[in-house]
């Protein structure tokens, strides 16, 4: 039994610097994307530190690929749109409630749009052997192409499909993820003002903000992703 609830809920509030000179970075957990049966998809991120400060993110993408992302932060320019916001129809900011209802059972729930949308993790003996590797990998092994290119062959192995551990954002920005470690969503239920939005499913062709891939199934990461600043003096 993982034991989620009691290592995430209580992390502390900071602004930090990055790991590299010359980054901006977010360091916590999320969905890193979870496609549904009804052809929505959903994504969370709890970031309690980064170079700006603590924010939570909530993202929606709707069936004919409209994304939306809202941010219950100081600022949505200083939280996921500053790298995302080009690809979305929609940014703006919201309160957002995570409410640990078991483990590894999370609830969220948001202002408005008004979605409750309920989740549940779980790890495998192939998941929890990377995930024994993974904390206690340097982070300067992140900055390796090769190495870079290896966990992405490893996440296609694991169902995730074709998704890529740096690139370049809808804003430009040269990002790369660091996922610690990462468990399945297994069970999801997600209602948004009055509509179910299905099940969790698997896709054969990744869901894409902007050019940047998702996984094609949902996946719950913890670790921190870092960005290339683009411009210092701002």
């Amino acid at each position: 039994m993982i034991d989620l609830a009691s290592e995430l809920s209580g992390l502390p509030e900071a602004r930090g610097d990055a790991p590299w000179p010359g980054h901006e970075y977010a360091k916590g957990w999320g969905v890193f994307g979870l496609p549904l049966s009804s052809g929505h998809v959903l994504a969370l991120r709890a970031f309690p530190e980064s170079s700006f400060g603590p924010y939570r993110t909530v993202w929606h993408r709707t069936p004919d690929g409209r994304w939306s992302i809202h941010v219950d932060g100081p600022r949505p320019d200083t939280a996921c749109p500053r790298y995302f916001g080009p690809a979305c129809e929609h940014t703006g900011p919201a309160r957002i409630r995570l409410t640990w209802t078991g483990p590894a059972s999370l609830r969220v729930t948001m202002d408005a749009p008004s979605p409750d949308w309920s989740l549940t993790a779980r790890s495998t003996p192939v998941l929890a052997l990377m995930n024994a590797v993974g904390s206690v990998l340097p982070l300067a092994t992140r900055r390796s192409g090769a190495l870079a290119r290896s966990r992405e062959l490893m996440a296609r192995a694991l169902g995730l499909g074709s998704v890529r551990m740096t690139g370049v954002m809808p804003s430009g920005h040269t990002g790369t993820l660091m996922p610690a470690r990462m468990y399945y969503v297994a069970d999801s239920r997600a209602v948004l003002d009055g509509t179910d939005l299905g099940r969790p499913v698997r896709l054969h062709r990744n869901p894409r903000i902007g050019e940047v891939p998702l996984p094609a199934r949902g996946v719950l990461a913890v670790g921190q992703a870092a960005w290339r600043i683009r411009d210092p003096a701002a």
